[in-house]
């Protein structure tokens, strides 16, 4: 069985609660809408999302994690940064303690405002001994676009929603309290190491076979996403390509603009 793990940020860490609310609701209804009944999510957060959404396969856990403290000599940007990676860690790692009671063979940490493939816990039902799978293939989406970006590799590097481990391979602290200073802190929140951590570890995580999951920037709730890093070359602009029913079908992307709650997602067959 898969778990997913979705780490929400609090209330008072939001620029718009109503729009993160309704980003989260839009990740849920994506991770919920897989072709295999195999998995659980766990979604944990400070106060309870506005959402209406409700399936039995989800599990709130509330918490109650005080914020860090400004840092002197740090800038705003610098200490949001810190602020939300630190929250994020303490909620991922509480999430991946509290899914062992589901017996997991897998996991997989989703950002709040990102979508997944409708494929993920079928694959994982099929292979429950693999160490795992890497998203190196992925889409970017910028919010309210008409086009999506597809990226052909290193999807990892770019989004946080990209690592699937064997549970045992989240090595979980003896006494699971999140410290920055720690090497777990990397694990939690530094998505793009875990690959060469697990392979250092002889524990190598496989490629996904298909295009996993969308990273959605532009929202204004980003904890991190700069687009002065994104290239200008034409070859980049191949890339892009129109969002089309079959894609948005795929990984439960609606637009946010049309009603967020009555409108069903339309849902695709299998694609094996």
């Amino acid at each position: 069985m898969l778990v997913f793990v979705i780490p929400l940020r609090g209330k008072t860490n939001a620029q718009s609660w109503t729009k993160v609310s309704m980003l989260f609701e839009r990740c849920l209804r994506s991770v919920c809408n897989q072709t295999s009944d195999r998995f659980r999510v766990i979604v944990v957060c400070n106060e309870h999302p506005i959402t209406t959404f409700h399936d039995p396969r989800v599990e709130y856990l509330s918490v109650n994690y005080p914020l860090p403290l400004h840092e002197k000599g740090r800038s705003e940007a610098e200490t949001r940064l810190i602020i939300g990676h630190t929250d994020k860690g303490r909620k991922t790692l509480r999430g991946l303690v509290e899914a062992d009671k589901y017996n997991p063979t897998h996991t997989m940490v989703v950002d709040a405002d990102d979508c997944v493939s409708r494929r993920l816990a079928a694959l994982v039902a099929r292979n429950p001994q693999n160490n795992g799978w890497i998203v190196s293939r992925g889409y970017r989406y910028p919010e309210g676009n008409a086009y999506i970006y597809l990226k052909r590799s290193k999807f990892h590097e770019m989004c946080g929603s990209c690592n699937i481990l064997r549970y045992d391979l989240n090595h979980l602290p003896e006494e699971p309290e999140y410290n920055r200073g720690y090497g777990y802190y990397t694990y939690y929140v530094d998505h793009e190491k875990v690959k060469s951590i697990l392979s250092n570890y002889g524990t190598p995580l496989d490629r996904l076979p298909f295009l996993g999951a969308v990273y959605v920037v532009g929202t204004g709730e980003n904890l991190y996403y700069d687009e002065r890093r994104l290239s200008r070359s034409p070859l980049t602009r191949l890339n892009y390509r129109l969002l089309t029913p079959k894609i948005r079908a795929e990984f439960g992307l609606y637009p946010l603009t049309v009603g967020r709650v009555s409108d069903p997602i339309i849902v695709a067959q299998p694609q094996g």
